[in-house]
């Protein structure tokens, strides 16, 4: 018997997803998790309809797969998944700052900056995450590239599968502080060469850090 559809449903629908998908960044809803309709509709408020889309649209999104015998569950990645996930991070973020270098606009410059000084006097993890966050988004918008724009939506929602910023770690979040300050520094010079490469750096230092993570926390075998 199919389930009576909730009117209130078509207001929740995207509230559901919204929620889940945040949960997942926030390490909440961890990889391996599984995600049963019932209780999630029971704990989100919501009938299993507007659940059960959300689930349907994170598994689109790459965020959750379907596992015999257990139903569906946060994905997994394994070590090679990872690293190709920061190869196309590289790929794509070094191109957004060679972008921004050509294209962005003194105002744009100015709210880089502005978000950069922020940042570099976070010592939260939480707050320095959102900072963080900012730069990046601010840098991509200032590229204006819609196709990257896209592109980098789609891989940052797959990187949420890996849990918490690694900014976290009082070390990284410092060196993380440096490199994005020699980033900024060549794109207001608009060098794009200059920024593309520093911006590949600061990426692979991200890459560095979230392995030793991986290894050490989840037990995951890097080499």
């Amino acid at each position: 018997m199919s389930e009576t559809p909730d009117p209130a449903d078509g207001l929740h629908g995207n509230g559901a997803y919204e929620r889940l998908l945040a949960e997942i960044r926030n390490g909440q809803l961890l990889p391996g998790d599984r995600l049963r309709e019932t209780e999630l509709a029971e704990r989100l408020g919501v009938s299993r309809t507007p659940v059960r889309e959300a689930i349907r649209q994170l598994e689109a999104d790459g965020l959750v797969a379907h596992l015999p015998r257990i139903g569906a569950s946060v994905r997994r990645l394994d070590y090679a998944e990872v690293m190709e996930l920061y190869e196309m991070r590289a790929v794509l973020e070094g191109t957004a700052a060679r972008l921004a270098a050509r294209a962005a606009s003194d105002i744009e410059l100015e709210e880089l900056a502005a978000i950069d000084g922020d940042l570099a006097n976070a010592t939260d993890g939480a707050e320095a995450f959102r900072l963080n966050r900012m730069f990046h988004a601010a840098l991509l918008d200032a590229a204006k590239n819609r196709f990257l724009h896209r592109s980098m939506t789609a891989l940052q929602k797959a990187l949420m599968i890996l849990g918490p910023t690694t900014l976290a770690e009082s070390d990284r979040l410092e060196a993380a502080k440096e490199e994005h300050a020699v980033v900024l520094a060549a794109i207001r010079a608009r060098d794009g060469a200059a920024a593309e490469a520093r911006m590949r750096a600061h990426i692979e230092a991200s890459q560095r850090a979230r392995l030793r993570t991986l290894r050490t926390v989840h037990g995951i075998e890097t080499e």
